[in-house]
């Protein structure tokens, strides 16, 4: 299969390539995002692979019609970024990856939550300057923290299985509840106000839909205990942006650590120390003490590029093969 592979970075490339030597596509790999001013070179392709940040609205997908594509290959698990409608109107079959490393993810959760609480970020500059002074780097422990998990797929539970072991108290919230799981380890489901009335910390390991859109905002921000700190490696916009630096310049909360940003894909993944950066709201997140952001790296990790590449690739040979596939997310 002909594959066009949008937004590629040079670590995908190597570990993609590698992979490929089993399943011999032929693909070509394009440093920009598949977009509206993009999506005519996805010409005499038959797949497109796209990551979180590339754009398949009804314009793109109408025009991959055109151009006979046959299937969106998603090398992530979300697919809020595709006109579903579209592409079922348009008979282009949609494949994702479902899971590659919850590890992944649920370690650098953990990573944000105790650089966050120890104050490691200010530790690294100062020494890295031969300032070995203590001051103002008190932190707080992870024992016995009271953590709200909100969204219990399998990165939700490995993140509260690890914490576990770090002797927290866990409190979880999710529309559909996996009491079994729960049981097994001596967890409980709680009403999501009272998870945010509670927690000492609240994680976000929730899909982006209508109903999560936004879950922490204005109102919800005012539920939050002055101390607790809110980790965010799902998607962006489960957080008003705005609420949360209101939040942060008043003092309602401790802190925030977020490896997705609701505007990300104008920026992460990209050089820009070399600009001036124009979007405000990241700028004056990135002023906070008390903020840390990474760009949207809890994935990279070899383990799961690995089993992305290798799901990806599988995917589309399933499909050209016209085999049963595992990971639709629609069908032609």
């Amino acid at each position: 299969m002909r594959i066009a592979f949008y937004d590629a970075h040079k670590y995908e490339k190597k570990i993609f390539d590698e992979m490929n030597e089993k399943f011999r596509h032929d693909i070509t790999y394009f440093d920009f995002q598949l977009n509206e001013n993009t999506c005519m070179t996805a010409k005499d392709f038959d797949v497109v692979c796209v990551f979180v940040n590339d754009t398949l609205n009804d314009t793109v997908i109408k025009q991959l019609k055109e151009f006979n594509i046959k299937m969106i290959a998603l090398r992530c698990s979300g697919f809020n970024n595709i006109d579903l409608d579209s592409a079922s109107k348009n008979g282009i079959t949609v494949v994702r990856v479902p899971s590659y490393s919850p590890h992944a993810i649920a370690e650098h959760t953990i990573g944000l939550m105790l650089s966050l609480l120890r104050k490691l970020p200010q530790a690294y500059v100062r020494t890295r300057g031969a300032n070995f002074s203590l001051e103002g780097l008190i932190g707080r422990e992870l024992f016995e923290k009271t953590i709200g998990i909100i969204g219990t797929g399998q990165i939700g539970k490995v993140t509260a299985e690890i914490l576990k072991g770090f002797g927290c108290n866990i409190m979880l919230y999710d529309i559909y509840q996996d009491h079994k799981w729960a049981d097994k380890n001596g967890f409980f489901y709680y009403p999501l106000q009272e998870v945010l009335q509670s927690s000492d910390i609240i994680t976000l390991h929730c899909p982006l839909t209508d109903q999560t859109k936004h879950l922490i905002n204005f109102g919800s921000v005012n539920l939050l205990k002055k101390n607790c700190i809110i980790i965010n490696t799902s998607r962006g916009a489960l957080i008003e942006t705005t609420a949360l630096i209101k939040a942060l310049k008043l003092k309602k909360i401790a802190g925030a650590a977020l490896d997705v940003y609701e505007e990300e894909n104008t920026f992460f993944f990209t050089d820009w120390s070399d600009e001036i950066l124009n979007d405000d709201t990241l700028a004056r997140l990135l002023t906070f003490p008390n903020v840390i952001i990474t760009s949207h790296q809890a994935f990279l990790t070899e383990e799961a590029l690995k089993a992305i590449a290798t799901t990806t690739l599988k995917n589309i040979s399933d499909f050209d093969k016209k085999e049963t596939l595992s990971n639709i997310v629609l069908t032609a």
